[in-house]
């Protein structure tokens, strides 16, 4: 456990974030246990929060107690640790026999820092208590700015999204109008909050398309839109396979788009040169009615974990036809950690293209091992696809 023990020395401090413990050994004890650094009367110390999946209680520890209790967990109690750091994330795991594994990993633009107050606020880019006009009237936010409680896990997603947006601001042209297609728009809670954002909060001189199949809300929202005074975001209702468009795009979104209507998004992305792909994947059927492969096969006959090994796969495949295409691509959580291990977030920036033949032929070994042929390869022209 020195690794472990080394790792906590240096990460438990003011700029860690969150620190997660799960993976329960037995059935008794904690489920899990979250870790956040706080400031009381002017001193720094470490609170542990656990959750017996009923209730939650929290302990408070100095450095040198919260780093032996976490060796006593992770010994006796738990298997994974997650943490997430202003620098960068840390992942730890220690086996049946004790074996500790130790990974860490620096974060693109993380820099963020931890509340440390006892009673701490959440600090959004969009603020709480705060009226916003359009959140209002999409009803997650009431007229005084109070965060409607059943709306809230939409408020946190539409702020998560919006430091993607962030983060990927420098990609985009300096005085010049930026152009987004966001694909499967849905009640568009988040092309709102992108407009406003990057046009009322950031200066840029923004147009927005959002395009989805049903009439009555892209309707709603084309009203939405004049109610607030949004000039250049419009709303189509059409089909992301039959879409076409005749000028410039520097940001494609698409979010939970169903199943292979996520490739035929990526695919036109692409194809239109898109600066910026920002992409979360949703029911990916296609690969589960595909994959075959008889080494894996004492794994894949389990369904359940079929579907999610298909799901992975299918996601991990479309981020390397990314990269062949030329993006520098992150496979990324929409959703911290903390509050759940799906929702994969695929980020893709337009780089400079870098044929390498034999990295080409390891992708197409793998969808060969596998006996699967995604609906991106095809669409992707001149592609694996295609056998080049």
């Amino acid at each position: 456990m020195e690794e472990l023990k080394t790792l906590l020395q240096d990460i438990l401090n003011e700029n860690l974030l969150w620190g997660v413990l799960s993976g329960q050994r037995k059935k008794e004890g904690p489920v899990k246990i979250k870790i956040r650094p706080l400031l009381k009367k002017g001193r720094l110390i470490f609170q542990a929060a656990l959750w017996d999946g009923k209730k939650e209680f929290h302990i408070n520890y100095e450095k040198e107690e919260m780093i032996q209790a976490v060796l006593a967990w992770m010994s006796r109690d738990f298997k994974q640790f997650q943490g997430e750091t202003s620098n960068g994330q840390v992942h730890v795991l220690v086996s049946k026999k004790g074996k500790v594994t130790v990974r860490q990993k620096e974060t693109c633009g993380c820099g963020r820092k931890p509340e440390l107050s006892h009673n701490r606020k959440k600090n959004y880019l969009l603020e709480e208590g705060t009226p916003i006009p359009y959140l209002v009237k999409l009803g997650v936010m009431t007229k005084e700015g109070k965060v409607i409680k059943e709306k809230y896990d939409k408020f946190r997603q539409i702020n998560r999204f919006l430091e993607f947006i962030q983060d990927v601001c420098t990609e985009f042209p300096q005085g010049q109008e930026i152009s987004i297609l966001d694909f499967g728009c849905g009640k568009s809670y988040r092309t709102f909050a992108v407009y406003d954002y990057l046009c009322n909060r950031r200066g840029y001189k923004v147009n927005i398309t959002g395009l989805d199949l049903k009439e009555d809300v892209i309707a709603r929202c084309s009203q939405l839109a004049e109610e607030c005074g949004y000039e250049n975001l419009h709303f189509l209702t059409g089909d992301i396979a039959d879409y076409e468009n005749t000028r410039k795009i520097d940001l494609v979104i698409t979010l939970h788009a169903c199943d292979t209507a996520t490739d035929y998004a990526l695919a036109k992305a692409v194809e239109w040169g898109a600066k910026v792909i920002l992409s979360v994947p949703c029911c990916q059927h296609e690969l589960n009615g595909q994959i075959q492969c008889e080494i894996l096969s004492p794994v894949l006959k389990y369904g359940l974990l079929k579907e999610r090994m298909a799901a992975l796969i299918t996601d991990g495949l479309r981020a390397s036809l990314l990269e062949e295409a030329g993006y520098r691509v992150q496979v990324m959580e929409f959703i911290d950690m903390e509050h759940t291990p799906k929702n994969i977030l695929i980020r893709a920036v337009k780089g400079k293209k870098d044929e390498k033949e034999g990295e080409r032929k390891v992708l197409s070994d793998c969808m060969e091992f596998l006996s699967v042929k995604p609906s991106l390869s095809r669409l992707l022209k001149g592609g694996v696809a295609d056998g080049q």
